[in-house]
């Protein structure tokens, strides 16, 4: 069984985003959500811009709403899969935010037979990204698409019981992610919790009886990073020679920062990989499972652990530990303020290498860790199986997704 195939342009609207001006750009206030913002299948709330909420005001029509479907109307080409132009993202959060140009907002027209869960899965198809790639225009770097382009689109619109049951049954399997990554929220907090106890307010087990010098408690260690880890820092094999680039499952995962973005605390996999022959000519790094990365490019300061042997790009650092300091080191550089570290580029957040080899590091006493990690290990082992339960639902998730569009599956 297969559906009539009809122009999105008869079903949808697009709101394009507002052109807010540098001026209005304050430290804190209501967030913009720019192309950076969308990062399938999530909008997330990193490396924010803000404008006052006079500014809002004016521009109300901007706001956004829970389970409101954006697009990226800029982004890459092809060759650059996590930051290709047509991608698509939903918000999953409540406070305000606006929509900022090159972000298309998409809606259903009135009385249009159309259920939006059902376009927003079309939309997400790889093929569907593809295809807008194709027709996007602009520069070598940067690929643009227009609200023109997605609503010529041609889609399969079966009737609409027919739409919601499909975008029903693959809403349920986000709805099942979103309840894990809820849980995975909370644990994250309960660690951050007692991190914040031990080692920012200093009222670790026994603390009473432990004196303070220069600064720190007496037995522990201030000193720089590299003074305590091994630090390696990625690489990335040139992308004129494509042959070095396999898919993900293909080769061995190579991480990106919108990766480390992605996967939260632990790093299960990526869009890309690169071939064996790559990482010998071009001398690349493969870190072995239990790595702590920390990015310090662009968006400094994401940190994750490695669930297997992966390599990463130039912008991420490695910090190669044991599993009885593994929590304590992530939670450390997790809540470390990066800001203090400076910025070494004009038109950018960034760091370099340097820096984040010399950057202070405190070492407890080697019973406390031990304590510590008796805690918080477990924790983190949680949060791993609920990533992994993710990582399975959508997987299922996108196995079906085109099944259901095609009519292969009846429901």
């Amino acid at each position: 069984m297969s559906f009539n195939e009809e122009l999105l342009d008869d079903y949808i609207d697009i709101l394009s985003g507002f052109a807010f001006k540098t001026k209005d750009f304050v430290d804190k206030g209501v967030p913009i959500i720019k192309i950076k913002n969308i990062s399938p299948p999530c909008v997330t709330l990193d490396d924010l811009t803000y404008v006052s909420n006079e500014v809002a005001e004016k521009q109300k029509k901007y706001i956004l709403s829970y389970d409101d479907v954006l697009i990226a109307m800029t982004g890459s080409h092809i060759n650059q899969w996590a930051s290709v132009v047509g991608r698509v993202a939903r918000v999953k959060y409540y406070d305000s935010t606006l929509l900022n140009q090159r972000v298309g907002k998409i809606t259903i027209k009135d009385n249009a037979e159309a259920d939006i869960n059902y376009i927003y899965y079309y939309l997400s198809q790889d093929t569907v990204k593809i295809e807008l790639a194709t027709k996007a225009g602009g520069a070598a770097n940067q690929a643009n698409i227009s609200p023109a382009h997605i609503k010529g689109l041609s889609f399969p619109c079966p009737d609409l019981a027919t739409q919601n049951k499909i975008g029903n049954i693959l809403k349920s399997y986000d709805d099942l992610i979103e309840n894990n990554q809820k849980q995975i929220k909370l644990l994250e907090e309960a660690a951050k919790r007692l991190y914040k106890e031990w080692f920012i307010d200093l009222h670790f087990p026994g603390y009473e009886d432990v004196e303070i010098v220069d600064g720190v408690p007496d037995g522990w260690t201030k000193d720089r990073a590299e003074c305590f880890f091994k630090i390696t820092i990625g690489k990335t094999p040139p992308r004129a020679e494509k042959q070095w680039f396999v898919n993900g499952n293909d080769g061995i995962p190579w991480i990106s920062i919108s990766d480390m973005g992605n996967a939260g605390v632990f790093t299960f996999k990526t869009s890309e990989g690169l071939t064996e022959e790559a990482i010998k000519k071009h001398k690349m790094k493969i870190v072995p499972s239990g790595t702590i990365f920390v990015s310090f490019k662009l968006t400094v300061g994401r940190v994750a652990i490695a669930t297997t042997e992966m390599c990463t790009n130039e912008a991420i650092a490695h910090f190669y530990v044991n599993d009885s300091l593994q929590a304590y080191t992530y939670c450390y550089l997790s809540n470390f303020e990066y800001d203090t570290l400076g910025n070494t580029s004009s038109i950018s957040k960034a760091v370099n290498s340097k820096i984040i080899k010399a950057m202070p590091f405190i070492m407890p006493s080697q019973g406390i860790v031990e304590k510590f990690s008796a805690i918080v290990s477990p924790i983190l082992s949680e949060i791993k199986v609920n990533q992994k339960m993710c990582n399975y639902l959508s997987e299922a998730r996108d196995r079906l997704l085109p099944k259901l569009m095609s009519g292969e599956i009846k429901v």
